[in-house]
This record gives structure tokens, C-alpha cells and sequence, in this order.
């Protein structure tokens, strides 16, 4: 019968294969000596090389005793040692989940570091781990440029590209970021993860900026050891699927030859920090013990094949090579092995006495980001405003639409955070679908405002690597049912990091998106999307979403606080069908256009707005439900009904404290939610007035249908409309 304790044989396999004389033959010509490496240097790489594996090894033991939770093993891929010697700290590093002989190896150019005893905490979820605080098993660390990386099959390649980016965006701006101005970013992903849409996307975003002759400091290291957990990798599927790509230099290398591993890495090094090009460095490599603890390779593969591969070890070949110079003997390669064992047992017992967290604020204690020192806002001189405004300064005393207000709104922001960069699909010439963007590139520049690609997954990739360098975006994605295409990097990316680097690393961004329903037919459901419920989902994201266009000027100016002060997430909705709207009752009565608010008016946040006054009905709206509802309340008091308005203005958290001061005493509540009744904002506002509102008003909802928004007239039928409202009202009334 198989043995299918694969971590005990490969154990083993060690000593008995050094003690035999039976080691893999050499792959790579490249000897130490020619890629520089001396004989203190390259034991110093087996020394990562042989604790890393013995953390792997580690991890299956305390799994085994229900003290560890983690069993993602990086055996096979130690050969990455060599990358992290040759990059430095100043190169910020997203990696793959097989990666500890790298982290191993860069801990020691910070000597204060504990990469065993920190690799331990992790393992055992302790509440002393220095990244995680015990919320995951990742490899990261502040003191050595890395930021934690949770989801790695490939959703971190866009953010490299982004903070990539931001390297000469800072040099070309004057800014002064948190990354030195010849820096290298690496990323770091397995071979079947290359397949993933958002590789693609992100490779295809480097060439593009290489194409643009845009510089970029950036490699790309796959490390392929020919499996996705059970699917192999075509022979030469990542050769020939890289090698040919115009703009990106391809460089192999046999990832189980540290010797040939650090000479492609200096190469690499060299291309990206001297000549500013993209690197894609592909290391092969093999993978031991399966893809984790769970994954029995016995049922994809035989055991003559694993045991092929499991004498392959990477660690036998940098025996052979240390045998082979002379360096070492055998009896001292195992007793460095053994010692290994004994330095990594001894940090886990340590590490398993270490607190845990223990209660769930402690768990969500970093999903908000801690309060950094405020920063000042750049004051702004009316000259520079007048210039910036220029046709426009003499029209601020004119009552004006929404998308004229967060136009004005987004040039006083420009000028009063100079590391605020505006970016998306036609934002720059055309200045956006609907205009709101109008001659921002041309005032600011096309270094500060300018075009994406159309890849949603790139400008929100492209944001969470710019804020990595102290940049403060402003993407804008084109309509609602586009952020679909790139959810998981808000949520499995930007909303997660603060939670998972214990507040240490954050990425503030306020994403604007125009959204919603209610234009009249145009665009069918691609452009008349009301569904939130998949961004109301993710823990610590703000949602704040104007109803018209003094409000979504204030409104902004807060989003952009929370942003720049507090380094929070925020998505900004834009009601499409509100932007040009001028009148509220009847043609030509401009009820709905504001002044644009001064300089210094800014909204408080979770602070509802309120119209009118009645203790016998609320309505509780925001959006285009707002617009309507204040028509509605017109027609009422038309008929002896008078009514309260809240405007609810942020979406998620919502502004409970305020509501509820907004809805105490009222008689009535009746919720207008333009989304759809499944997953709504009614549904959360209901249960939380039925749990805390005392005492309870009579509560009813209109929503809109669970459909999607069809083309032409029949909109009207799956949203709430104004006589719907009217007549809800009219029944809540009379209970």
C-alpha cells in the first residue's frame, strides 16, 4: 500500500539520499563562481533553503496536533532564496503563497528580523504574528517591503503593474513616495495561475504601458513547477505563451539551481531598475508534498512519478553543488540540516504559547484602519482656483447640475491634494461619458488626469498600487455593472489589506462610479445597474452615494477626507439619470440645480440630510429615490399629507445614529430603495428599526423588482416610479 505520509519520506530522503551518494544530476551549467556567488554566499542561501523547508515540515506536525492551520508548503520552490538576495528592501515584493525561503532570505538584510520565530507565529495563528496579528497564514512584513498577499491566484499581478507605475509617475510629479525612485517591483505567482483572466489582464497592462513607452520597474516571476493542485501544466505552456510577447523580457532559469536562479534574478534586476522595462522571469521549479496538507497526489498521480519528482528536491541539488565544491561533507550538510530542525521546533513550541485572538472585536479591529496624524489640506489661492476654473470662475455663483458640481468639486480637490491622480476609461480628452471630467487633463495635466485601458481590473489594480506609494486615486469606472468585471480587487484586494497586515499597510482610494438606474431606456442593463448588494458586502468599504449637486460636492470633499485622514476604501455612486437633471416639479422651474458650495462645506460622515418636517411619515431614500420622493412630497402636500424626506446619503455603514434621530417619533416609515428587493438596503433597514427603533412605526418598502433594467420603455416597470411612491404613502397613511 502507498505511504501517504509524503512529508516524513521526503523528510527522510534527505539524509538517507546524501548518506547513499544518490543525488539528482546537475540541470544547469551555471556554476556559483559565475554567478558571483561565493562560498559564504551561497551556503548562506541553504541555510534559507533548509529552514524553509523544515517550516513546511513544521507545519504538518502542529497540524497534526490541532495546534496549526496551515499546510500550503513552499517545498520544491526554495530555490527562490536567491530572489531574495538578489533584490533588495527597497524592492516591494507581492508574493506567492510558496515563498518562505525568499521571505527567509530577505529577513537577513534587516538583521532585527526573526523570519523562523515569525513564519511560527503565523502558522499557529497567534495574535503576536508581526503581519497578520493572527487573521491569516501570509507572507508579509513592513520592515521587508511586503505586503501581505491572501488571494494569490494572480488577483496581486494587477496591483504590481499599479504600484510599477507609480514609480515615475512619482519621479515625473515631484512626489515624494513611500518607494525610492529606482525601486523594482516583483510579483511572484505559480503557472497555472498565469492562466487566470487577471494575469492576462495584467500582463496585458504592462505591455501597453511599454508599448506607450511608459517606463516600468516591474518582473514578474512565475515559478512553475507544472501543476495547478491536480492539473498539469503543458510542456512549455508558460514559454511559449511569454516568450514572444513584444515589450516584456522573458528570462528562464532553473529555479532548483540557486547558482543559475540568482544569476537570471540579477539579470532581471538589472533590466527593470536600469532600463525601466517589464521582466517576466520564469523559474522551474517542482512541487513537494502536494499543493497543501489535504491534497493526496496519489489520486492524479502515481507513486512513481511522485517519487521522480521527490528526488528532484531542490534541497539535494544544493547538497551536490556544496558536495561538489568542497565546501561541505556530508556528515556537516546533514548535521546543518538537523540543526535546521531543531531551530524551527524550538520557535514553534515557543510560537504555540503565544495569545490568540479571542474575541471578534479583536478580529475586526483592523478591518478600519487606525487613525493616522492628520495631514494639512493644501491651501488653495485664488488665483491658482481662478485659473483652474478659468471660463468657469464667474459661473460658481450660478446655480449648477450635479456633474458641473463634482467637476468644480474635482478641480478644488486636485489642487488641494497634489497626490491625487483622476484616471479611468476616456476621463482625459473626452473628459468621461458624461462630461463630469471635462478639462481636468487639460488643467492638471495628462500626468494627474488621464486614460485607462478598458480593463476595470487594471484602473482598480492601478489605484491600489499608486496608493502603495502614497498616491491618493481617484479612478472612476465607467458604469455599475462594470464594476462586476473587477469586484475582487476591492474586495479580495483593497478592503482586505488593512484587516490582514494588523493596519500596517493600507490603500486609500475613493472610486467613483456612475451607476444606478432611471435613463429612460438608454443602455438596457449594462448602463442601468441597480444592484449594490455585492459592495454593501465587503467589511470596512464606504459606500456614499449624492442625490443632487450642492450634496454631492460636500459629499465628495468628505469621501476625500476619509481617504486622505483615515486611509479608508470608498466608493463614490453617481446617479447617472440625476446628473443633468435641472428641474424638480415642472419643466423649466430649476428645482434641482444648487450653487456650488464654498470651499470649506463639507458634509459630516454617517450624517443624513433631512427635508420637511411631519412626525406622521418618513421617507427614508437616497439616489434617484430621493428625486422622486421629494416630488412625491410635493404631490401630497398638494393633498393635505405632509411628509419628512431623509436622504440617506452613505449606503454602507449605514448612518444609523443619525437616522435614527431623523425617524424618532415619526408615526410611519416608508423606505425607498431604487435597488432590487432581494439584497436590498430595505432589507438591513427594516431589521434594524424592527431590533432597535422604540417605539416601532409602521414600516413599509418599495423596491424595485428582482429584474434586470431592460432597453426602451419598459424601465419603468422595475423600479419604483413616482406614482408608486405616491400611492404607497397614501396606503401607509391611512393604517
Amino acid at each position: 500500500m502507498a505511504n501517504l505520509d509524503r512529508a516524513s519520506i521526503v523528510d527522510a530522503n534527505f539524509n538517507t539520499y546524501l548518506r547513499e551518494g544518490n543525488l539528482p544530476p546537475q540541470r544547469s551549467h551555471t556554476t556559483p563562481q559565475a554567478a558571483g556567488l561565493s562560498r559564504d554566499d551561497y551556503l548562506d542561501l541553504f541555510e534559507s533553503q533548509l529552514l524553509s523547508r523544515h517550516l513546511d515540515l513544521q507545519a504538518r506536525l502542529l497540524k497534526e496536533k490541532q495546534q496549526g492551520y496551515y499546510t500550503i508548503a513552499s517545498s520544491g520552490h526554495e530555490g527562490n532564496a536567491a530572489l531574495g538576495k538578489a533584490f533588495l528592501l527597497k524592492d516591494m515584493a507581492f508574493l506567492h503563497y510558496r515563498s518562505g525561503a525568499f521571505v527567509l532570505q530577505r529577513g537577513k538584510q534587516c538583521p532585527q528580523h526573526d523570519g523562523v520565530y515569525a513564519q511560527a507565529l503565523s502558522l499557529v495563528a497567534s495574535r503576536d504574528d508581526p503581519v497578520a496579528a493572527g487573521r491569516h497564514k501570509v507572507f508579509g512584513s513592513v520592515p521587508l517591503n511586503i505586503p501581505p498577499q491572501t488571494s494569490t491566484i494572480a488577483s496581486h499581478l494587477p496591483k504590481a503593474v499599479g504600484t510599477a507605475f507609480s514609480i515615475t509617475c512619482a519621479k515625473e510629479l515631484k512626489h515624494v513616495g513611500k518607494l525610492s525612485t529606482d525601486s523594482v517591483i516583483l510579483c511572484s505567482f505559480g503557472d497555472a495561475s498565469l492562466n487566470h483572466s487577471t494575469a492576462q489582464g495584467a500582463l496585458n497592462s504592462a505591455h501597453w504601458l511599454v508599448h506607450a513607452n511608459y517606463p516600468l520597474p516591474l518582473v514578474f516571476i512565475c515559478e512553475d513547477n507544472g501543476y495547478g493542485i491536480s492539473v498539469p501544466t503543458p510542456e512549455d505552456w508558460v514559454a511559449c505563451n511569454i516568450r514572444s510577447r513584444a515589450g516584456l523580457h522573458y528570462i528562464s532559469a532553473d529555479g532548483l539551481s540557486l547558482a543559475d536562479a540568482y544569476h537570471a534574478a540579477q539579470q532581471a534586476a538589472e533590466i527593470a531598475r536600469r532600463k525601466h522595462k517589464p521582466v517576466f522571469l520564469h523559474l522551474k521549479m517542482v512541487r513537494l508534498l502536494g499543493h497543501a496538507g489535504s491534497d493526496i497526489e496519489l489520486h492524479y498521480k502515481s507513486e512513481a512519478q511522485i517519487e521522480d519528482v521527490e528526488f528532484d528536491d531542490p534541497l539535494l541539488h544544493s547538497a551536490r553543488v556544496v558536495i561538489e565544491q568542497g565546501w561541505l561533507s556530508v556528515e556537516e550538510i546533514i548535521a546543518r540540516y538537523e540543526s535546521a530542525r531543531e531551530e524551527v521546533a524550538k520557535a514553534a513550541q515557543q510560537a504555540i504559547t503565544r495569545p490568540k485572538l479571542n474575541s471578534a472585536d479583536e478580529v475586526m479591529h483592523t478591518i478600519i484602519p487606525p487613525m493616522r496624524p492628520k495631514q494639512k489640506v493644501q491651501g488653495i489661492s485664488v488665483t491658482k482656483r481662478r485659473r483652474v476654473f478659468a471660463e468657469h470662475f464667474n459661473l460658481l455663483k450660478q446655480p449648477r447640475n450635479m456633474a458641473q458640481h463634482i467637476n468644480y468639486t474635482l478641480r478644488d480637490i486636485l489642487l488641494q491634494y497634489p497626490n491625487a491622480l483622476v484616471f479611468g476609461e476616456d476621463v482625459a480628452r473626452k473628459g468621461g461619458v458624461y462630461r463630469v471630467t471635462a478639462d481636468l487633463m487639460q488643467h492638471f495635466g495628462q500626468r494627474r488626469v488621464f486614460d485607462s485601458i478598458l480593463d476595470e481590473q487594471s484602473i482598480l489594480g492601478m489605484a491600489i498600487g499608486l496608493a502603495h506609494n502614497g498616491f491618493l486615486p481617484i479612478p472612476e469606472i465607467q458604469f455599475l455593472a462594470y464594476v462586476h468585471n473587477a469586484a475582487d480587487q476591492l474586495r479580495g484586494e483593497a478592503a482586505t489589506l488593512s484587516f490582514f497586515s494588523n493596519g500596517q499597510y493600507t490603500n486609500p482610494m475613493v472610486v467613483r462610479v456612475a451607476s444606478l438606474a432611471y435613463q429612460k431606456g438608454f443602455g438596457g442593463h449594462f448602463h442601468n445597474d441597480n444592484a449594490i448588494a455585492f459592495l454593501r458586502e465587503i467589511p470596512g468599504l464606504i459606500i456614499a452615494c449624492p442625490s443632487h449637486g450642492a450634496d454631492a460636492a460636500k459629499l465628495l470633499r468628505r469621501c476625500m477626507v476619509l481617504a486622505q485622514q483615515e486611509q479608508r476604501v470608498v466608493v463614490f455612486l453617481e446617479p447617472i439619470a440625476l446628473y443633468m437633471t435641472k428641474d424638480l416639479h415642472q419643466v423649466g422651474d430649476n428645482g434641482w440645480l444648487d450653487y456650488y458650495p464654498a470651499i470649506n462645506e463639507i458634509l459630516e460622515f454617517a450624517e443624513v440630510g433631512v427635508w420637511g418636517d411631519s412626525d406622521e411619515l418618513a421617507l427614508v431614500t437616497y439616489g434617484n429615490g430621493y428625486y422622486l420622493s421629494r416630488q412625491a412630497a410635493h404631490k401630497l402636500a398638494e393633498q393635505g399629507v405632509t411628509v419628512k424626506v431623509i436622504d440617506l446619503r452613505w449606503l454602507a455603514p449605514l448612518p444609523k445614529a443619525s437616522l435614527s434621530k431623523a425617524v424618532k417619533g415619526c408615526k410611519r416609515v416608508l423606505i425607498v430603495d431604487e435597488c432590487r428587493q432581494t439584497g436590498s438596503l430595505s432589507e438591513e433597514l427594516v431589521t434594524w428599526m424592527l431590533e432597535e427603533i422604540q417605539p416601532l412605526p409602521r414600516i413599509k418598502r418599495i423596491c424595485a423588482k428582482d429584474s434586470f433594467i431592460p432597453l426602451g420603455d419598459a424601465w419603468r416597470y422595475v423600479v419604483p416610479s413616482l406614482n408608486a411612491i405616491i400611492h404607497a404613502a397614501k396606503a401607509l397613511i391611512k393604517q
